[in-house]
């Protein structure tokens, strides 16, 4: 009998008391029921919560085996991928934003496409067959035009640099993530133009998703923290010390 691959999916969460336990049931309850294919665990990764978000993820982590907590006292999406990715004894990792706007059918395509012949996979929003609801349009103007900058600045292939719904390989994991430096927001972008540059395989589901209302990404911050990054990426360009 073939050894089932073991997949980690961590949950970077902060401040997130009125979804975190209804959304990440919601995603355990699908893995039960869909993901038979492979062993798993969620991490619920905590950056530095302040409201109730740390009780229910310890109660969360109490009741169920495959459910876990950490708790990081400093804030930054990134940094909290990165430390569970980094420790992490899974085979494929894999990481998606708590209000699971992405639909989680593509969760099971996304996995698999590491196992055929590709290192990294990622949701897209902006491919032809990819479905977009409920985005306002200056969102969508400002989601677009930070795209196109990535692929004219870097020469880069991979469509949307900001979906939260990403997976990697373990291997690849590890050469990569030394190399990153935003422990922020653009962590997803520096991921993946490291990734493409090293020669990396990547992957892109086209997906269904829908806007959620409750968001708390702070738009114009990530906006300046993401151009920030761009500048730095193209003017240090740290791929030319490995290749």
């Amino acid at each position: 009998m073939l050894k089932k691959f073991l997949v980690e999916i961590v949950i970077p969460v902060y401040n997130e008391e009125k979804e975190l336990e209804e959304n990440v049931l919601r995603l355990y309850q699908f893995l039960n029921k869909s993901f038979n294919d492979f062993n798993w665990q969620i991490t619920i990764a905590d950056n530095a919560s302040i409201d109730k978000t740390a009780s229910i993820g310890k109660e969360l982590a109490r009741k169920y085996q495959k459910i876990t907590y950490l708790y990081l006292p400093q804030k930054g999406r990134g940094r909290a991928v990165k430390k569970v990715w980094r420790e992490s004894q899974a085979d494929l990792l894999a990481y998606m934003d708590l209000d699971l706007s992405t639909d989680l059918k593509h969760f099971p395509r996304l996995i698999k496409s590491l196992i055929s012949n590709f290192d990294l996979a990622i949701g897209s929003r902006l491919l032809v067959d990819s479905e977009v609801y409920h985005r306002s349009l200056k969102r969508e103007i400002l989601s677009r035009g930070y795209n196109f900058l990535i692929r004219l600045l870097f020469k880069t292939r991979f469509s949307d640099a900001q979906c939260g719904f990403k997976a990697i390989t373990k291997k690849a994991a590890e050469e990569v993530l030394p190399l990153i430096k935003d422990n922020q927001w653009f962590m997803d972008t520096e991921l993946l133009v490291l990734a493409e540059k090293l020669g990396y395989k990547i992957y892109e589901e086209p997906v269904a998703w829908r806007d959620s209302p409750g968001s708390t990404v702070r738009v114009l911050p990530t906006i300046i923290g993401d151009l920030k990054g761009l500048c730095r990426l193209f003017w240090q360009k740290p791929w030319r010390k490995i290749l």
